[in-house]
Order: C-alpha cells, then sequence, then structure tokens
C-alpha cells in the first residue's frame, strides 16, 4: 500500500509536472459575457483572449486534491508554489499533514523527493515525455494549474467556433490534435490534447470560477490523462490562492536518499 501511494505521488508530481499562504475567503465569480464573445475578427478574437488570461508574477495556493491512478485513488494536499517562467514548487501531503513527496519544476528540469521512499529523481525537463506528449513545455504546466489558456494554442491556424455563448479553438500541432473550449467571458472552460501516435490525451476541465487578488481563475480543476495502458485522474480543489506574495522554493536532497529510476 505504502509503494502504490509512493508511486501514485511520482506519477502525479509528473503529470502536474503535465499550492501557503495567507487563509482567504473565497469569492465565487459569475462569468460575465466579453464583448468579442461572436467577433468574426480572428486577429481580434484571439487578442482579446490572450487579454483575458490571468497574468501574474508569482502564485501560491493550496488545494484539496485526490489522485487516481487505474482506479487506485488517495486524498492529499497540494501546495503549489510559482515563479511565472521560473519555477513550479509542488508540495503534496498525506494523512495527518505528513509531507510524501516535493518537486521542483523549471524549463529545463525536474527534481523530485519521495519522502516515503527515500528516494530522489533529477531529470532534464524532457522526463515527463514519459506522462505527456511532446508538445507540452513548460508553460503549458503553468497555463493548465492557473486555468490560462495553453499559448501555443491561441494561433491563426485555429479553426474558431462559436456555440452557445462558447468558442472553440481547434487544430493540430506537429503529432497533436488540440481543442480549447472558452466560456462567453474568453476563459478556458476545457482543454483537450491527443497524440494518437503516442497513445496520449488529455482533458482538462476548468469549473466553479473565483476571484483571487484581482484575478480571476477556476477553483476545480479536474485533470484525467490516457498514457498508453495508465489512467491518470486529479481533481483539485483550490481552497487558497493568491497572487503577488513574495515566496520561496525550498528543496534539498536529504543525506541517505538514493537516487530513483
Amino acid at each position: 500500500m505504502k509503494k502504490n501511494i509512493a508511486n501514485s505521488l511520482l506519477i502525479a508530481c509528473c503529470l502536474l509536472v503535465m499550492v501557503s499562504c495567507k487563509a482567504r475567503k473565497q469569492v465565487l465569480v459569475t462569468r460575465k459575457a466579453d464583448s468579442t464573445a461572436r467577433t468574426s475578427d480572428i486577429a481580434g478574437k484571439l487578442a482579446a483572449i490572450r487579454a483575458n488570461q490571468v497574468n501574474f508574477t508569482t502564485f501560491a495556493g493550496k488545494a484539496k486534491t485526490k489522485l487516481s491512478i487505474n482506479n487506485n485513488s488517495n486524498d492529499v494536499t497540494l501546495n503549489i508554489r510559482i515563479a511565472k517562467d521560473k519555477r513550479i514548487w509542488v508540495s503534496i501531503t498525506a494523512v495527518l499533514g505528513i509531507e510524501a513527496a516535493r518537486a521542483v519544476i523549471t524549463p529545463d528540469s525536474i527534481m523530485i523527493i519521495n519522502r516515503l521512499q527515500s528516494v530522489y529523481i533529477k531529470k532534464p525537463f524532457s522526463y515527463i515525455y514519459t506522462y505527456a506528449s511532446k508538445e507540452v513545455n513548460y508553460k503549458t504546466l503553468e497555463s493548465l494549474l492557473i486555468g490560462n489558456a495553453v499559448p501555443e494554442l491561441v494561433n491563426e491556424q485555429a479553426t474558431i467556433d462559436h456555440a452557445d455563448g462558447n468558442t472553440t479553438l481547434s487544430g493540430t500541432l506537429n503529432d497533436l490534435v488540440y481543442k480549447l473550449i472558452l466560456g462567453p467571458d474568453n476563459k478556458v472552460t476545457q482543454t483537450n490534447l491527443d497524440n494518437q501516435r503516442q497513445a496520449q490525451s488529455l482533458q482538462v476541465t476548468n469549473n466553479t470560477f473565483i476571484e483571487a487578488t484581482n484575478r480571476v481563475l477556476p477553483a476545480q480543476i479536474d485533470i484525467a490523462s490516457v498514457v498508453k495502458d495508465k489512467k491518470i485522474q486529479v481533481n483539485l480543489h483550490y481552497t487558497k490562492a493568491d497572487f503577488e506574495v513574495q515566496q520561496n522554493y525550498p528543496f534539498s536532497i536529504p543525506d541517505g536518499y538514493e537516487p530513483g529510476k
């Protein structure tokens, strides 16, 4: 059981690698239509989508999370800190608030400490391609954790459709088939990525938007990933969220820990 939880945590780190802050009351947001919701001006629409994404320097949040890997579920708490374009720091705590794993992801590398098995992993960022498409990069991970549109998907080659107040951007990016669904406020409701050649798919659904430090982000992020024979489900619910807070990103490998695979 202990090993199963440890493996689940490691895979979850890699997928998220795919929140300590001041307590703040969650403020639910009613999503209002943007003036460009049904515009036929493609350049104008893309500009409006980009303008409505969350702009920030730092983010800190805490999330109650259910991890399910091949129907093996565990309830954990994630603390995530982000320095935009630089690093994502993740601490995973399980029963009784004991830290089970910690990870630091940068545009070039992935480092994970597994405290349950006393091992660590230091890999180049390409290690994530074991669990995700090669079109996924560091900016993709940042965007998904904040509820932003993945930048590469908001491009002039995308097909744009309007229905029921929503906007859908779809197209291909190398081997990746993508679909991005945005609400009337140009906030992302769902992201779908499918790479049939690598037998990989990822669906990210954003629900119940909240306000944090004058910014709007999803309180609930549901991630469903299929990688060959692995099925991974991450249901993340932010209970705390804040932007522009000074923070640190502690990470050190304890003495006696051995390198993992």
